[in-house]
């Protein structure tokens, strides 16, 4: 726990404008986590390109950027969709609402509700449980819905179960109760649910925080030589910086 601590201070003393992604070990678990500030970086949503098709891959997200003379500095799969890609619930992407909120009970993960939304907006990032969002309305720039929440107000997602049994590898995000710090979290083994939520609340220290999904979870991290590749992908998000030239 001493060495994660250490871990969690060096990293708030880099520079705020840079994406920190590091290696990190937590009650057994290993994890690559990736901090994000809002308030100095550029955090985008990415779904459709220009001709209405999923990009699918992180590749295709930094084709599309070319153009703008931008690329990802870091990138990961965010949240639950169809087959055909298309997202399961809320999703807004530059203002524009994609798929509406969807917050009545059903089938798999994102049916076990609470289930919840990131909403991206000026200089902030929040992770809001749904019906608080219907509630609360406000006004994303981005949004993706996802479930289950793994952190709500500080308290894990009622049906966590210590002993489970159910173990992939999985990926989600987490905010800070101002908004200005999004920690993007990926499991290098598989975990379940009650350890992945135990590190946003316990090692993290966030009041909440969101499941994007579980074992096709994928990052892009040049920094960390990595660059995971598989199954096309539905809702990507991503840090935008200039491009190299």
């Amino acid at each position: 726990m001493m060495r994660l601590l250490a871990l969690l201070l060096a990293l708030s003393t880099l520079p705020a404008w840079a994406v920190t992604c590091e290696d990190i070990r937590y009650e057994s678990n290993r994890y690559t986590i990736c901090t994000v500030d809002p308030t100095s970086e550029e955090l985008r949503l990415f779904l459709y390109d220009d001709d209405g098709a999923p990009y699918g891959q992180f590749s295709a997200v930094n084709q599309a950027l070319d153009g703008e003379g931008k690329t990802l500095s870091f990138a990961m799969n965010a949240g639950m969709y169809h087959d055909d890609r298309a997202p399961v619930g809320h999703y807004v992407e530059n203002g524009q609402e994609v798929m509406r909120v969807i917050s009545a009970p059903g089938p798999g993960n994102f049916g076990l509700l609470p289930n919840g939304i990131l909403c991206l907006r000026p200089g902030r990032a929040d992770v809001f449980e749904t019906l608080a969002f219907v509630e609360q309305a406000p006004d994303c720039t981005y949004a993706t819905q996802s479930g289950p929440m793994l952190v709500i107000d500080g308290a894990l997602h009622p049906r966590f179960l210590p002993d489970s049994t159910s173990r992939y590898i999985r990926n989600g995000v987490g905010t800070s109760a101002d908004g200005t710090k999004a920690v993007f979290a990926i499991s290098n083994n598989a975990v379940t649910f009650h350890e992945f939520g135990s590190l946003f609340r316990d090692a993290l220290d966030l009041p909440n925080a969101l499941f994007f999904d579980g074992n096709i979870s994928r990052l892009y991290m040049p920094d960390l030589n990595r660059d995971d590749f598989g199954f096309a992908l539905g809702p990507i998000i991503g840090t935008v910086v200039p491009a190299p030239r």
